[in-house]
């Protein structure tokens, strides 16, 4: 108990020390309006209360900030902004290096477009007036106040034309219609035109101009000119004889037909076609000099034809004329013509009809021919192209023509309908058909750069284990042969080649450069079975063995 006492004694003589020393510190000033509120009020002094506004006006954010402001380096916006945000003035330094293209004020991509009111029609008016004339009204002057400055494009047309739209009366253009005079009141009978009526312009008088009827007299010249070519006599036939003696007697014939060079066997002679219009007899043997000349085609000849005993024989020209000519003393007998372009000439081989030939000719038409009345006796036309070959078949009864129209057909002789036709999707044209020596086969040259055997006999089948391949012929007739004993087949090519492939294997035996140009045609000896004649575009004829 006297413990505590004592503390509480301690205490307050502690805290008397202290106030004694705070009273030796002195106070600091204080502003009096700082302690204004701790202060009694003094009843003495009247004081007036202030009003107290419980609801002031405060600015709110809208009023504060009236529009979203762009930053102009920015490249995408998250808002849609308005007009007026897109094109407010930007604010801050200006670019040093921008152009004055680049500073110009701009409210589209290509640049700044002022609001102008133009009704539809006005500006079709303008857009057709200029397409038509090239100029157009400038839709910045006022349209009241027109001058030749108030427009734009071609002012010398604007000008000439003072001005005038499509839509208003102009200078007659090309291609306006004609007017026609009124045709009057449909109730008068005799006084109304209707659709008759003439045009206003119109001249009765029918006389050509000087320059329309010189222009008519050229084309009269030429049409009198073109008709004396086709009524044109055929050249003069004559013969030039290089040797005093020629014998002509001998058994068999071949052949080969090409547009360049064709040849002949008669045995020990040789029959020759060409480019240059004339036809030459050689000799196969001895010195082989070129024996006889013939002359008479006024154009290149196309093929030649010996009869079963080489007395005579037949030539086919670009001059449209087919002539019969005597081998012995180079007298032309007697001439055909359809005034059509023979491609090929066949006598028939049947000696009790060695009067009668056919011809392929370039209106898609075989003709047969009477040598003895020189009149057409029969007109094969189903072709529907040009008719390139001719062969006979079957002993001689019937004969197999190609054409242009890539078809293959077989004719009776003497009936006008063919009793075959073969033609494939896949068939290309032949322009050369060769028979075997035995009569069962028939060698196609193939524009598709193969040679194709069909049968000769009854069905005219393709052998489709019989397809020569190997050498490039496309575009030209290049002939094709048997050997005699039927082991090679030999045929000439773009190249100047003559190629030779076995007949049972249908392999390429053998390859030979024989002309410097296209070898057009290759002809197997018929008797001396080793020797091969070739002729090419290089205008030689070239004897193999």
């Amino acid at each position: 108990m006297s413990a505590s006492v004592a503390s509480l004694v301690s205490y307050g003589t502690d805290s008397d020390s202290d106030n004694d020393a705070e009273a030796n510190i002195k106070p600091e000033k204080t502003d009096p309006d700082e302690i204004a509120h701790l202060l009694p009020l003094n009843s003495d002094k009247m004081t007036s209360l202030a009003v107290l506004n419980s609801a002031p006006e405060v600015a709110v954010k809208e009023d504060v900030m009236t529009g979203s402001h762009l930053d102009p380096s920015l490249k995408e916006v998250t808002f849609n902004p308005t007009y007026e945000t897109m094109f407010a003035p930007e604010f801050g330094p200006v670019n040093p290096f921008k152009t004055q293209q680049m500073a110009a004020p701009r409210n589209m991509l290509s640049g700044f477009a002022e609001p102008a009111h133009v009704n539809d029609f006005m500006f079709e008016q303008q857009r057709r007036t200029f397409s038509t004339y090239g100029y157009a009204l400038d839709p910045s002057v006022d349209t009241s106040q027109v001058s030749s400055s108030s427009y734009i494009g071609a002012l010398d047309e604007a000008e000439k034309n003072k001005g005038l739209t499509v839509f208003e009366a102009s200078a007659k253009k090309a291609g306006d219609k004609r007017k026609k005079l009124k045709g009057g009141d449909a109730s008068e009978i005799e006084g109304f035109l209707g659709p008759w009526a003439k045009y206003v312009d119109e001249k009765e008088v029918a006389k050509p101009s000087e320059e329309e009827q010189k222009e008519l007299d050229e084309i009269t010249a030429k049409r009198q000119k073109k008709g004396k070519n086709e009524e044109e006599a055929p050249g003069e036939e004559k013969t030039v004889l290089h040797v005093k003696d020629i014998c002509t007697s001998g058994p068999g014939t071949r052949r080969a037909s090409v547009p360049y060079v064709c040849f002949l066997f008669l045995v020990n002679l040789l029959l020759s076609c060409s480019m240059d219009c004339k036809i030459k007899l050689w000799e196969v043997y001895k010195e082989r000099r070129c024996m006889r000349t013939f002359i008479g085609h006024s154009k290149a000849v196309r093929d030649i034809c010996f009869n079963n005993t080489g007395t005579q024989f037949l030539s086919a020209g670009y001059d449209r004329y087919l002539k019969l000519w005597d081998t012995e003393t180079g007298k032309c007998i007697s001439r055909f013509t359809n005034r059509k372009v023979p491609y090929c000439v066949k006598f028939n081989p049947d000696e009790d009809k060695q009067s009668l030939f056919v011809a392929g000719m370039s209106d898609k038409k075989i003709v047969q021919w009477d040598v003895r009345s020189g009149e057409v006796v029969q007109e094969y036309d189903r072709h529907l192209g040009a008719v390139n070959t001719i062969t006979f078949v079957d002993e001689n009864r019937r004969f197999v023509s190609t054409s242009d129209d890539k078809s293959l057909r077989v004719w009776e002789w003497d009936i006008p309908v063919d009793f075959k036709y073969i033609a494939e999707p896949s068939m290309h044209s032949m322009p050369a058909v060769t028979l075997s020596p035995n009569g069962k086969w028939l060698a196609c040259q193939s524009m598709d750069n193969q040679i194709l055997i069909f049968g000769a006999q009854n069905r005219f089948r393709l052998n489709k284990k019989k397809i020569f391949k190997g050498h490039m012929v496309a575009g030209y007739a290049c002939q094709v042969d048997f050997s005699p004993d039927m082991s090679y087949v030999v045929s000439g090519d773009a190249d100047g080649k003559l190629n030779i492939w076995d007949w049972k294997t249908t392999k390429l035996y053998h390859r030979i450069k024989a002309h410097d140009k296209v070898c057009i045609s290759a002809l197997w000896h018929p008797h001396e079975t080793s020797k091969v004649l070739t002729c090419g575009w290089d205008g030689q004829i070239k004897l193999w063995d």
